[in-house]
């Protein structure tokens, strides 16, 4: 099996190698020092297992898994952290993590979370699995809201979460400026917002990493 760690502190990276040697047989270990270089050696190599810090120089954890899952790239992302925020778990979750552990338990946990993700699970650590049921109950809800768009409120969408002016918008979906704004009028109906008062610019803001996790167009 090839796993690949990516944190900046070296001592930290040479005890998780020396558990994770110790735990499994026949295993290939990589080594890396920032964001870049897990970047590059995980798309490259494509290991079963990449474990990320999130806090780490030229790129951080997060921008790693969400560049990997757009590009599907197969590798399962572990986040590794000292974050314990709902916010932080629920965007590594979008981005396509499959485990998520807090460095405090990493020891007695990390063995069993690359288990469980190797057959096909989530695994979100001790410390902060009470946020799981209602992370996953609002992702669901919003999802479920999503694909009732059709494709082109989708595209609307998107491109206002670009902050992209109707016309803008216009231009690039070769209609007319009335045809976006009934199709803003659709999507706000759709999601509950209030039409007025840039409410949709508002929810886009809010929700862009759910709808940059959308790749159906």
């Amino acid at each position: 099996m090839q796993i690949i760690i990516a944190d900046d502190h070296p001592v930290f990276r040479k005890g998780l190698a020396f558990i994770l040697d110790s735990a499994f047989e026949n295993l290939q270990l990589t080594e890396c020092e920032n964001g870049d270089q897990a970047y590059t050696v995980i798309k490259k190599m494509q290991p079963q297992i990449a474990i990320l810090d999130i806090d780490m120089p030229k790129k951080n954890g997060l921008e790693v898994c969400k560049q990997l899952n757009e590009e599907n790239i197969p590798t399962a992302i572990i986040i590794l952290t000292m974050y314990k925020e709902e916010e932080i778990l629920k965007k590594a979750l979008l981005y396509g993590a499959k485990g998520y552990i807090v460095k405090d338990n990493s020891a007695n946990e990390i063995e069993k979370c690359i288990d469980e993700v190797l057959n096909g699970q989530i695994y979100i650590g001790r410390g902060i699995s009470f946020f799981t049921h209602q992370i996953d109950k609002e992702l669901n809800q919003l999802r479920e809201t999503l694909q009732s768009l059709t494709q082109v409120e989708l595209k609307t969408l998107k491109l206002v979460s670009k902050r992209l002016s109707s016309k803008e918008i216009a231009e690039l979906l070769f209609v007319s400026v009335k045809t976006v704004e009934n199709y803003r009028s659709r999507i706000c109906k759709k999601l509950g917002l209030d039409a007025r008062n840039n409410s949709l610019l508002h929810w886009v803001i809010e929700n862009k990493e759910l709808l940059d996790s959308i790749k159906e167009l």
